[in-house]
């Protein structure tokens, strides 16, 4: 199966809608929620960069590389943010999931946890991936935190792995679900859900 076709993926929650030139404006207007591009660690396009941005990861899905998805939160309708699946093995298959990043506004709300879910459920169930990887640079402590709570085992580091948007060496730390995993995974990213979308208790 052809990991880099081009696929819609939706909930109640979020519409994960193939990466376009026409997401542009939008994403713009994503990052500058936060002004994202001041962390360092992070590979979120500055001002006047969101073009050349879309761009390079339209080519990484044109080498068979990369499947980038515009995140569109379905209450508002606002295009809030990027992902991708990326480093596609199509042999076995595996991938990775990254270059994440929403605007502020919906950091550390239900957002993450509903694209996750959708992207793992893809990957195992109609892509039928072995296994799904994460990488996250290793002074990312929120990016950390963020994938542990996927339920996703940490395999360990590699040193001086890649370079930063400013030229400085990241340390990379890797993360992974096996296939064998995924129905508990899935459960419990099911409750996780239920719990970040619930009314407060008066």
């Amino acid at each position: 199966m052809n990991t880099c076709v081009p696929t819609r993926l939706r909930d109640e929650h979020v519409e994960l809608e193939p990466l376009q030139l026409g997401h542009v404006p939008a994403l713009e207007a994503a990052a500058a929620d936060g002004a994202l591009w001041n962390l360092w660690f992070t590979s979120v396009p500055a001002p006047g960069q969101a073009h050349a941005y879309v761009e390079k990861a339209l080519q990484g899905q044109a080498d068979g590389l990369m499947l980038p998805f515009a995140v569109r939160e379905r209450s508002s309708g606002e295009i809030v943010g990027t992902t991708r699946y990326y480093e596609i093995m199509p042999e076995l298959p595996r991938l990775a999931i990254g270059y994440t990043w929403y605007a502020r506004r919906w950091q550390k709300s239900h957002l993450n946890t509903a694209c996750k879910r959708l992207l793992l459920r893809h990957a195992f169930e109609t892509l039928h991936c072995v296994a799904v990887e994460f990488h996250t640079d290793h002074r990312n402590l929120d990016s950390q935190r963020a994938i542990e709570s996927l339920g996703a085992h940490r395999d360990g580091m590699l040193r001086a792995h890649k370079r930063r948007p400013d030229g400085s060496l990241r340390d990379t730390v890797c993360y992974s679900i096996l296939a064998s995993e995924w129905p508990d995974v899935d459960r419990w990213l099911g409750l996780r859900l239920q719990r970040l979308v619930a009314p407060p208790t008066p």
